[in-house]
């Protein structure tokens, strides 16, 4: 049995690529491709039963809670999503299911739990996201979620030895626990991440790297594929992975 999947934010090149995935695996048919200034309700319509969405956080707002209105399961790469948002959208899928992700690429799910593995075993940390220069937010989804992760698992970070920076910000910004971050916007860039942890005489550098926006396309895949056995609310792709 094949699943109609709609994409919304399809003109963009991350919505474009899904299209392509969806297109390509023998057990998703594409029924409906939604940008800005479409109709949402074409979803809905074209008989979509699960949506993937890759807009702006703005737009999901909008959009989300009338996709679990229809009862369309809805899988969510959008980032700046925030806790308020999750609560909100955690009250709407009560009849559909959705699943939101900081990063789809399998290897970026990974190095996000290898890092929260490790946590507990370094007494610093800090994390580097490189992306396209086109990126508007910073830091990245999955540099705040590793973060987040990795404070969980350990409060015991050394404090930062800085006393003063010749360039403000030279330290970059500040996350859960202390934990800081450095965020890189560049062209020729996708999607790249490096998590440092360092104890006394050794260093642990985790890092992962997106060449292509199709690394991301089999996590996407998947979701679609194994949301519907997942109720309400799940964050992260590691659910549908069994981590």
């Amino acid at each position: 049995m094949t699943i109609n999947v709609g994409v919304l934010g399809a003109r963009g090149r991350m919505g474009a690529t899904v299209c392509d995935a969806v297109n390509a695996d023998a057990e998703l048919n594409l029924v409906a491709a939604v940008d800005e200034g479409d109709d949402l309700e074409l979803v809905h319509t074209a008989g979509a039963q699960v949506v993937v969405d890759f807009t702006v956080a703005a737009a999901a707002r909008r959009n989300l809670p009338r996709i679990a209105g229809w009862g369309i399961h809805a899988v969510v790469g959008t980032t700046g999503l925030g806790e308020d948002d999750l609560e909100s959208l955690r009250g709407a899928f009560g009849s559909s299911n959705i699943v939101v992700a900081a990063n789809f690429a399998i290897g970026a799910v990974l190095m996000m739990r290898f890092a929260e593995l490790a946590a507990p075993y370094f007494e610093s940390a800090e994390v580097i996201e490189l992306h396209h220069a086109n990126k508007i937010d910073a830091p990245s989804g999955t540099a705040t979620e590793t973060m987040r992760r990795m404070a969980a698992a350990s409060g015991a970070w050394s404090p930062d030895p800085t006393k003063s920076e010749v360039f403000p910000g030279a330290r970059g910004g500040v996350g859960p626990a202390g934990i800081h971050v450095h965020s890189v916007r560049l062209r020729g860039l996708v999607a790249h991440q490096e998590v440092l942890l360092g104890a006394a005489g050794q260093l642990l550098t985790l890092r992962h790297d997106s060449f292509d926006r199709v690394s991301f396309m089999p996590g996407v895949v998947l979701a679609c594929k194994r949301i519907a056995e997942h109720p309400g609310l799940t964050i992260g792709l590691e659910p549908l992975l069994g981590l």
